[in-house]
């Protein structure tokens, strides 16, 4: 063997030998089960996130080092099963079969056995190398729910080792077990569950009709179980690699035993009891778990409201307390002083050159660069909610007022990541099965107020309404969701005729939130913000700077002034001159371009900052009809063409846009009117 390759930096972990391949591990699970706390706490910052190969499903890989060697680690979609329903479980099965990685690591929750044991039992069919990943220990402990690791092994055939990923607690001894099979030394022989006895026999027919057929590198048995179960991409494969007349008859054993699917579903059923009664202890009956208690109030249909508005409250509470005072911070000490120094150094240089850094670059970019405060405690309570498992309790409580729309809870789980970000969310769609209900989703999941939408109000609101910012915003979001609420009952009624869809949700147990997932998920989204102000919102800047500037050098006369006057008819009707009209329509590319348009027009090198100047220029009017606007305004480009995507349909995309464009024109003249009679 090649002697270990060592980089400079005596402090780095040596890397795999040369000329040897780097192992790969595979992550896979059901959601909720600490999969990605997993792969947090063992690659860290060496990760990438990106889309799968034609797919909007993220992917996520990355590298560690254990004794000596380096891996390679992918986290798998999270997926309740095998069979391809949807683009993460194809994705996750097509990735185990065809890429083959050396080891397979299955995370299941202690606290939840018999549910997470259901992907065990598929993937023990697929013949791969398996480790299972016993994690959530300490919650089960507070269930009062006990599992014996070496009787679980025992049974399963297939290596255990009991983990509290929260605390990092039995990750080294997981690395230790993968490395042990990857060595050799530990041989997994899973025993995967059979077809009821009463169908054993048609697949082992079917098994026959196909061998000589089956394409590499799938597995004859599981082909002929997945045909068994009515598996849609596995009947594709197997129609195109099989003649006609042995197609037929594959055919026609199917139809005779269509029922097979329950035969398939109960023997994995009937494994998982068996190994559950061996294993597993529960607590005692009448003994109340910690997450049963919580949901009394959590998922009460009346109480569980009140919890949601108030922790909704306290988020913004906190970005209002915390955010803005550090926001202000940053524009008067970091900014403007900064921009303050650009225009010393560059006295002598020509005006544009001096207009390019100071207006473009600072004044545009660095007025967005200061929403950072308010994003990171966005990110980071979206971030604790979602890891502690409350998400699905919102849902929950949200299925009566989802109903009124034609929705169930579970349109709630991607309308809920809008607050985050629109673009995930229309992508959440996915886990709506039905398609009628995740094209309303889609459609109005605009309406959610974005951190980006968000951040705009939280730098305007506090410059015009002092105290009072936060229930201006408070109110400002109140009514994008009263909007979105209104419009979803109106769509539901005009184009789906009032249908309705069921709801049916697991929710996961309660358990204590990862600091370092929370930390890296702040980290990457923030990382992705700063990354957009550097190309995009910049790109946006210097083009309206050099709109600004040109053909004279004079703002008045300016490419962007005689633009702005175009359109600023439809501005003035909602209170609004053309500097801000033009800042909201330069807002499409990105919400925060709305504040780098006004800082590149406005300058950004008074000691009032860019906030101070806005108030100055401005009545309260106009500035609430603005954020009126901004609420309910077209969604941004990315959001735009991920509807497309979403709906392969530029009917249903264009119908999105024009529908928020007058939405929000028509509230904004509204508000504008409202507050000029209150004297505002």
């Amino acid at each position: 063997m090649n002697d270990c390759h060592e980089t400079p930096n005596r402090n780095a972990v040596p890397l795999t030998a040369i000329g040897e391949e780097i192992p790969l591990i595979a992550l896979a699970g059901q959601p909720n089960m600490g999969k990605s706390t997993i792969f947090n706490l063992l690659t860290g910052l060496n990760q990438h996130v990106g889309n799968w190969p034609g797919k909007t499903v993220e992917r996520r890989e990355g590298s560690f080092h254990y004794n000596q060697q380096t891996f390679r680690l992918v986290d798998l979609p999270g997926t309740y099963s095998l069979t391809a329903n949807s683009p993460e479980e194809l994705i996750a099965r097509e990735f185990i079969l065809v890429e083959k990685p050396a080891v397979v690591v299955a995370v299941v929750s202690a606290a939840n056995l018999e549910r997470s044991l259901y992907l065990v039992s598929e993937l023990a069919a697929l013949g791969v190398p398996l480790v299972v990943a016993l994690n959530m220990m300490d919650v089960a402990a507070k269930e009062g729910i006990q599992v014996d690791t070496s009787l679980l092994e025992e049974a399963l055939g297939i290596p255990v080792v009991p983990m509290t990923a929260s605390r990092a607690a039995g990750v080294r001894e997981l690395l230790g077990v993968v490395q042990e099979v990857l060595d050799g030394k530990r041989v997994p022989a899973p025993q995967p569950p059979e077809v009821r006895s009463d169908h054993q026999e048609v697949w082992k027919e079917v098994e026959q009709l196909i061998a000589p057929y089956v394409p590499a590198p799938y597995p004859q048995s599981w082909m002929a179980l997945k045909l068994l179960e009515g598996d849609v991409e596995a009947a594709r494969r197997m129609q195109a690699a099989l003649p006609h007349d042995v197609w037929e008859q594959v055919q026609i054993l199917l139809r005779a035993h269509d029922d097979a699917f329950l035969a398939v579903a109960t023997g994995r059923y009937e494994w998982i009891g068996r190994t559950i009664g061996t294993a597993v202890t529960q607590h005692k009956i009448g003994q109340i778990g910690w997450t049963e208690r919580i949901d009394r109030w959590a998922a009460h249909p009346v109480w569980g409201l009140f919890i949601l508005a108030g922790i909704l409250g306290l988020v913004f509470w906190l970005t209002f307390t915390l955010g803005a005072p550090l926001q202000e911070l940053l524009d008067a000490r970091v900014v403007v002083s900064f921009s303050g120094l650009a225009s010393r150094a560059l006295a002598t240089t020509p005006s544009w050159v001096q207009g390019v850094i100071v207006d473009g670059l600072i004044g545009g970019v660095g007025s967005v660069l200061t929403f950072l405060p308010i994003l990171i405690i966005f990110f980071a309570t979206f971030a604790l909610l979602e890891d502690i498992g409350y998400m699905a309790r919102a849902a929950y409580v949200m299925d009566n007022l989802m109903h009124l729309m034609g929705l169930h809870g579970k349109s709630f789980l991607p309308l809920f990541l809008g607050f985050g970000c629109n673009v995930p969310a229309i992508m959440g769609t996915r886990v709506i099965d039905s398609w009628p209900a995740r094209l309303l989703t889609i459609l109005i999941a605009p309406l959610v107020p974005c951190t980006a939408r968000m951040a705009v109000v939280a730098f305007i609101a506090p410059a015009f309404f002092g105290g009072n910012a936060v229930w201006v915003s408070w109110g400002l979001v109140m009514l994008s969701l009263l909007t979105l609420v209104i419009a979803g009952v109106l769509l539901n009624q005009v184009i789906f005729k009032g249908q309705r869809s069921a709801f049916i949700m697991e929710m996961p147990l309660y358990h204590i939130p990862n600091g370092r997932t929370i930390g890296l998920l702040v980290w990457q989204r923030s990382f992705s913000f700063v990354r957009k102000a550097g190309t995009a919102i910049l790109a946006m800047s210097l083009l309206v700077w050099g709109l600004s500037y040109l053909p004279g050098g004079d703002l008045n006369t300016s490419f962007l002034a005689r633009f702005g006057q175009l359109v600023e008819p439809v501005g003035r009707w909602i209170g609004l001159d053309w500097r801000l009209t033009v800042a909201l329509i330069t807002s499409f590319p990105a919400k925060e371009n709305a504040i780098a348009t006004l800082g590149v027009i406005f300058g950004n090198s008074s000691e009032a900052g860019l906030a101070g100047l806005l108030a100055s220029t401005f009545s309260m009017a106009s500035a609430l009809s603005f954020l009126v606007v901004t609420m309910l305004f077209i969604p941004c480009m990315a959001t735009v063409a991920v509807i497309k995507q979403e709906t392969d349909s530029w009917r249903w995309t264009l119908l999105s846009v024009f529908m928020l464009l007058l939405v929000s024109v028509a509230a904004g003249a509204v508000a504008y009117r409202l507050a000029s009679l209150l004297g505002f």
